[in-house]
């Protein structure tokens, strides 16, 4: 084949790959560049997650009418003059691609009007070619309205999620710029519906509320530049570069570090609670939210991450931003500066404002960690000879029971039989428990070491996956429903799975807006936290949600039992690990638990001998 030069509408598909992933990276680069005309009211719609229709709407400087077909073309920005202004990049876009990639994969309208004209311009092109142009009435400032995105790329069209995921994306999106920028204002709409609106009134703590919720917010707390005057904070709404201009860096070459974090008792279970703005750019660096997740070693629970949303300002010649056709990846020219400047801020807040953990209940609320009448629970548990009631344990370790035959089966699971097939495991003896994690056994070839947590999720998962089949998964109801207003994508991922956490003993009823009521848990949850179980369940949900060859329902089992297992570091008693043992052997598949990490190890007796030098 002979070497050819690509015809330019295949290299603008190509270039558009790269830059439009999805609809969230079409509003992404259309917000950035309202940010950068200067708008103070940005409002972005959307319909069918984005697919259908996008439009963002600014009250900037708008595009002059001699340069509205200029803007379009590849390469063609305002923003970059020679190669050395690379070196220090002090806007949000610069590469001249966005409008170009968008108008390549979409049907695009621009309507602008600059404030020194009198009549706005719009230009309407398909494909990357202009169909129309025309002179408008409109207020100064521009309006970008793209339809059916990817219509002339099928196969990515066909990549993306339901428009509820989608629009999840989108709604994060617009939060995270709103954290970036709060003395601007920002507004999105989804089919008619408004999902968020930020106050532009230069208050980040006001932001935080409108994106994590009011409870959400009160536990943040300022961190870095903005510790130590708390109060002077709270009071000034002002956010400390609300007069400065889009990215807008100081003079000097360290660092500075300031925002909010969580406290130690607003914990999630993923990182995606991490936030960091360079010079207000939000990035996405693993080093730097590992600078967070340290700072709070000693703090937090195993596996339990931080909330915080870190502004960064840095010299913008320290710093590279020309690394990733998306602008999310930065290279710092002393990542180690940038590294202890984070570490730094957020453990100085911790140690100087974070109270001591403290618990006040009243005699009538729930409580979540030991069940009443532990002390005499364990009293019965020495007595020799007196094993108490099933129901008397601390654990609820019920044993899974096959379906019967004439039960339906649901398509896609495997069917059960009526008894179970006999285990590979052998029988075990229990002999105790080490690190308050590892159940210590002896079978007839040499010692097993059971992770009781992995263990209790194989038990928990095929219970449920049987109830499933035989639609009774048992709930508990809630004595008072529980409010829960889930944000961004995670609203969208609870009313795409709605249906399916009712199967699984949820039930959620809506209550005006995004705001749920949760009636009932799984009876395998009943110990849990009801408003943080369903939290943890959505985000464990947005972790996995790209696993698209799973059965949704299968995921949800799986996310739920890892929740309502016995985590390592709880001390079981004799009886209770005799017990979890006995039902991991009557399980289908109980060397592994439901994610694929093995449930036990066994040394046997051959490798003792070895180890001892008996051979």
């Amino acid at each position: 084949m002979t070497i050819v030069i690509l015809p330019p509408d295949v290299v603008g598909k190509i270039a558009a790959g790269e830059v439009i992933e999805r609809p969230a990276s079409t509003a992404k680069e259309l917000i950035e560049n309202s940010l950068d005309a200067g708008a103070s009211d940005i409002r972005v719609e959307i319909r069918e997650g984005g697919r259908r229709l996008l439009r963002v709407i600014d009250d900037g400087c708008g595009i002059p009418r001699a340069e509205v077909e200029l803007a379009v073309a590849r390469h063609a920005t305002s923003k970059l003059r020679t190669a050395d202004d690379l070196l220090h990049i002090t806007t949000l876009g610069f590469r001249g691609e966005a409008l170009n990639s968008i108008a390549a994969v979409s049907q695009m309208t621009i309507l602008t009007r600059s404030a020194a004209e009198e009549t706005a311009t719009q230009l309407r092109l398909e494909g990357g070619l202009v169909a129309a142009r025309e002179s408008r009435g409109a207020p100064p400032g521009t309006v970008i309205t793209v339809e059916n995105l990817f219509f002339n790329v099928p196969a990515r069209l066909a990549f993306l999620r339901q428009p509820q995921t989608e629009a999840g994306h989108i709604a994060d999106m617009v939060a995270r710029y709103a954290q970036a920028f709060p003395e601007r204002r920002f507004s999105l709409v989804s089919d008619g519906r408004l999902l968020f609106q930020s106050t532009g009134n230069g208050s980040l703590p006001d932001v935080l509320a409108k994106v994590y919720g009011l409870e959400a917010a009160r536990e943040m707390i300022p961190a870095g530049a903005l510790a130590g005057h708390r109060a002077a904070a709270d009071q000034s709404p002002q956010h400390p570069a609300a007069s400065a201009s889009p990215a807008a860096a100081p003079a000097n070459l360290a660092p500075t570090v300031w925002g909010y974090i969580g406290l130690p008792s607003q914990h999630r279970a993923n990182r995606n609670y991490i936030v960091f703005f360079l010079n207000r750019r939000w990035i996405q660096d693993r080093t730097l939210a590992y600078a967070v997740i340290e700072a709070y070693h000693t703090f937090l629970p195993v596996g339990r991450y931080p909330m915080a949303t870190l502004m960064i300002e840095l010299e913008p010649s320290l710093v590279d931003v020309n690394v990733h056709p998306t602008k999310a990846e930065v290279r710092f020219r002393d990542p180690r500066a940038v590294y202890r400047a984070v570490q730094k801020a957020v453990h100085q807040a911790l140690i100087e404002q974070a109270p001591l953990p403290s618990v006040t209940l009243p005699s009538s609320a729930p409580t979540w960690g030991q069940p009443d009448g532990w002390d005499a629970r364990r009293d019965a548990l020495v007595n020799a000879g007196q094993a108490p009631n099933r129901h008397q344990l601390e654990l609820d370790l019920p044993r899974p029971t096959p379906a019967p035959e004439e039960q339906p089966v649901l398509s896609g699971w495997p069917a059960i039989a009526a008894s179970p097939p006999p285990s590979d495991l052998p029988m075990l003896r229990v002999i105790g428990q080490a690190a308050a994690t590892y159940i210590i056994a002896e079978g007839p070839d040499g010692l097993y070491l059971i992770d009781q947590h992995a263990a209790h999720e194989r038990i928990l998962y095929e219970k449920l996956m049987a109830e499933m089949q035989r639609h009774a998964v048992p709930s508990q109801s809630l004595l008072e429903p529980v409010a829960f207003t889930p944000h961004g994508r995670h609203a969208a991922l609870l009313a795409e799975y709605a249906s399916v956490l009712n199967d699984l003993g949820f039930t959620l009823e809506p209550f005006g807006g995004h705001t749920y009521l949760v009636r009932s848990v799984p009876a395998v949850m009943h110990r849990a936290d009801p408003q943080q179980a369903t939290q943890e369940i959505l985000e464990g949900l947005a972790e996995e949600e790209n696993l698209v060859d799973d059965a949704r329902e299968a995921r949800l089992v799986r996310i739920i039992c890892k929740r309502a297992a016995i985590k390592g570091g709880q001390t079981l008693s004799l009886i209770e690990m005799r017990e979890l043992t006995r039902q991991l052997e009557a399980c289908q598949s109980p060397r592994t638990c439901p994610h694929g990490r093995p449930t036990m190890v066994a040394l046997s007796a051959l490798q003792l001998e070895k180890f001892f030098a008996r051979r």
